[in-house]
């Protein structure tokens, strides 16, 4: 059996409303369309797309309510731009440098009419900073390069949220007396931390 979107959020018992479905599948389509002449992503497939949509929103299981939320480098939109077709109350800040990606993002923003994200198409060292409630990214830098990039965004009760894979334990070692945990799917890590730290 392939994977099914609906059924494994189901079965993770992750709730969101059918104008999620849909923007999952204007993205599906539009990632498949557009990666025809751009390289904006490596995934080829529908099934891969949804894997990846369904990475991108499964931390919905664990986090509070959220009013900010910055992404580091969404690329083609994992986890950003994800989170914001569940996470419809919360104002969603897409930070991606890339223009051919950047305008992706607009073209998926205006499809799903998402009034809660905003796209800034620089470089997260160039944004104007704010505070956010929760700091996320999915790429590839290292945790403590992620922990100082969102270091001027962070108040003392945000949250950082990094999506990461096997090598985490070694990556953590300097995060012995800071306030975090790892929450597992498969091979996927998902290490959330809690207030600003001096790195």
């Amino acid at each position: 059996m392939g994977f099914c979107l609906k059924r494994e959020l189901k079965r993770a018992k992750i709730l969101v409303d059918e104008s999620f479905f849909e923007c999952c599948d204007i993205f599906t389509k539009r990632v498949l369309s557009y990666s025809k002449t751009h390289n904006i992503t490596a995934l080829k497939t529908k099934e891969e797309i949804e894997r990846n949509i369904f990475d991108s929103v499964y931390p919905v299981k664990f986090l509070p309510p959220l009013k900010k939320i910055l992404d580091i480098g969404t690329g083609a939109g994992f986890p950003g731009l994800i989170l914001s077709f569940a996470l419809k109350e919360s104002e969603i800040f897409l930070s991606e440098p890339i223009l051919k990606r950047s305008a992706f993002l607009y073209l998926i923003k205006s499809e799903c009419t998402l009034k809660n994200v905003k796209i800034l198409n620089k470089r997260v060292e160039e944004i104007e900073p704010f505070k956010a409630d929760l700091i996320t990214s999915r790429a590839v830098s290292s945790t403590k390069t992620l922990l100082s990039l969102g270091r001027k965004f962070c108040k003392k009760d945000s949250l950082f949220l990094f999506y990461k894979g096997e090598g985490l334990k070694e990556e953590i070692k300097f995060l012995k007396d800071f306030d975090y945990r790892i929450y597992e799917r498969e091979k996927r890590k998902y290490l959330l931390m809690k207030g600003c730290y001096d790195i």
